[in-house]
């Protein structure tokens, strides 16, 4: 008998993306490199409805090239929502970057923090390059009473396996986009969030979407092994942490 390849279902017909929290996106319209217009915004929330997508976390980038403040995210969300007539939850919190601009937030505690206990920040650096001072960061949103929640770990390429499990030994936690799976951002990517995966190393997931078309596009794709897909199901479904 020839030996054949087990068919792997898409993250689409998996059914993984129902009842899903999805902890990452660029949906909030107009603020950064996301969606631009609220009718666009409104037609990704009826894709995820379509997706039986239970509650989506808008986390806008707040950096020094979209230097958003708090009070306008709040009023464009408040927009959104009474716009917004489906089934899927939206709630905010936005995506840091660990430039001078989140420093001077931090010290002030103008934030957006995420999840229900509003106790996560949920952060990232630049993908090639940790930020200067980035353990003493760390330790300051720690000591300022916050989780650390990492955005899409296995996209930065200065990380290696002994910086994740190090950041997880001083207590990081950390958000996969779950395309990253599929090869959303190349094959080094894909390769890192199977190690995540495989190493305890993710807590929740997001699609960090910023186009519909390319999400969509993402989503009819498979993941290499079942197996790869069986360990991001557990994350998705053992998601309380937040």
């Amino acid at each position: 008998m020839w030996p054949f390849k087990q068919k792997v279902e898409s993250l689409k017909d998996s059914g993984i993306l129902t009842g899903i929290t999805d902890w990452h996106s660029h949906v909030l319209p107009g603020v950064d490199d996301g969606i631009q217009n609220i009718n666009d915004s409104l037609e990704v929330l009826r894709h995820f409805d379509s997706l039986g997508v239970d509650t989506l976390w808008l986390t806008p980038h707040i950096m020094e090239d979209y230097p958003n403040t708090t009070e306008k995210l709040r009023m464009r969300f408040e927009e959104l929502k009474k716009a917004w007539d489906g089934n899927v939850k939206l709630r905010l919190a936005s995506e840091n970057m660990l430039d001078s601009l989140f420093e001077e937030r931090l010290a002030n505690r103008d934030l957006l923090p995420i999840g229900k206990n509003a106790d996560h920040l949920l952060v990232e650096t630049s993908y090639f390059s940790a930020p200067m001072g980035f353990d003493s960061i760390i330790d300051s949103i720690m000591s300022a009473g916050y989780y650390v929640l990492l955005a899409h770990p296995e996209r930065y390429t200065y990380m290696n396996e002994k910086d994740y499990a190090r950041l997880r030994e001083k207590g990081v936690r950390m958000q996969l986009n779950y395309v990253s799976l599929v090869g959303g951002y190349g094959e080094t990517a894909r390769k890192k969030a199977i190690w995540l995966l495989q190493n305890g190393c993710i807590d929740i997931v997001g699609s960090d979407v910023h186009r519909l078309a390319s999400n969509q596009t993402l989503i009819a794709k498979s993941p290499d092994k079942k197996e790869h897909l069986d360990l991001l199901k557990c994350v998705v479904g053992s998601n309380t942490m937040l």
